[in-house]
């Protein structure tokens, strides 16, 4: 199986123009690829961004030429229509033809209770994705089209602005039930923990030789005590167990339910430190779980030195990680 490493531009500790420079960084030091994350707060305060990631889509296509991006992930289901959705990725789409893949998942109250609508459960939401990717992909096959369903209504609309090649849909999915839904709604899958079971769910659901990507949060610096210390500066919500994080409306929330993480829980969940070796087996985690695609999240400021240690250390390795 081969593996392809890529690059996680996190919106939540980056600016605007600082992403766009990264993505082209990105493409120079070696990633093939890169997903954005899609939010409208960040997990804390401390992380101090935010930015509509549609605009920023933009200026990346205009600045790389090889790289492949995609949203991961957005939430299709309330702060955003699907039929928004759909204009936006489909205008994307022609802006880096072949080059850009749509993320989905069920998102987080974090981001979409701003809009002032209840919270949905669940399984409500899964079912609201269900639905909102069925409008993506009715909308991207371009001419005038309605729908009319139990969570989203569309009357005749068109989205003229179409790729020649569809956008992908990738799906976002956390356990095995959501696995299953990925592999019958999307065309790949995307996942931020190793997990075997969901692979092998996503393939048993009808999701094998479909793309499986991974999400490794490392936080590289020149030893490992100043990794620990920025990792836990910038993402304590990594000690966080269980998905009720995705329940909290406020980053204060999530700043108050991390205070009892310690830099000791945050080091056992994230990759911290020099070391070669140590990324290397975090890779390689995920490359046994049966992920072909591994995209690194660098925790904290220091974004360059870690693309440097990448292509100079970890990427030349990437195809001793498949065999």
């Amino acid at each position: 199986m081969q593996v392809e490493i890529g690059y996680t531009l996190s919106s939540e500790e980056r600016q605007p123009d600082e992403l766009v420079r990264l993505a082209r960084m990105a493409e120079d030091s070696g990633f093939g690829y890169a997903l954005i994350s899609d939010h409208y707060h960040p997990w804390t305060d401390r992380q101090g961004s935010s930015p509509f990631v549609w605009a920023v889509l933009g200026g990346i296509a205009a600045t790389t030429r090889t790289l492949r991006v995609g949203t991961g992930v957005t939430c299709p289901i309330m702060r955003l229509h699907p039929a928004i959705i759909a204009q936006a990725s489909a205008t994307i789409g022609c802006l880096m033809p072949g080059r850009f893949f749509l993320g989905v998942g069920s998102g987080e109250s974090l981001n979409e209770h701003v809009v002032g609508q209840t919270w949905p459960p669940p399984d409500m939401r899964q079912d609201m994705l269900e639905e909102a990717v069925a409008v993506l992909r009715l909308l991207h096959r371009g001419g005038e089209q309605s729908h009319y369903g139990k969570f989203f209504q569309v009357h005749d609309a068109r989205v003229y602005n179409i790729p020649d090649e569809p956008v992908p849909i990738y799906v976002a999915a956390a356990g095995q039930q959501a696995a299953r839904l990925a592999a019958r709604l999307g065309d790949g899958l995307i996942c931020s923990a190793p997990s075997a079971e969901s692979v092998a769910a996503f393939e048993a659901g009808g999701g094998a030789g479909k793309p499986r990507y991974g999400q490794l949060t490392v936080c590289w610096a020149r030893s490992e005590d100043e990794a620990v210390r920025t990792a836990h500066e910038y993402w304590p919500i990594s000690g966080l167990e269980g998905q009720f994080k995705n329940e909290l409306p406020r980053p204060l929330y999530l700043e108050q339910a991390s205070k009892p993480v310690t830099p000791e829980m945050v080091k056992r969940e994230i990759v911290c430190g020099p070391d070669p070796q140590a990324h290397v087996d975090g890779l390689a985690k995920f490359v046994k779980a049966g992920f072909d695609h591994v995209y690194v999240h660098q925790v904290g400021p220091d974004q360059e030195g870690f693309m440097r240690f990448y292509q100079r250390e970890i990427l030349p390795r990437a195809a001793s990680l498949a065999a």
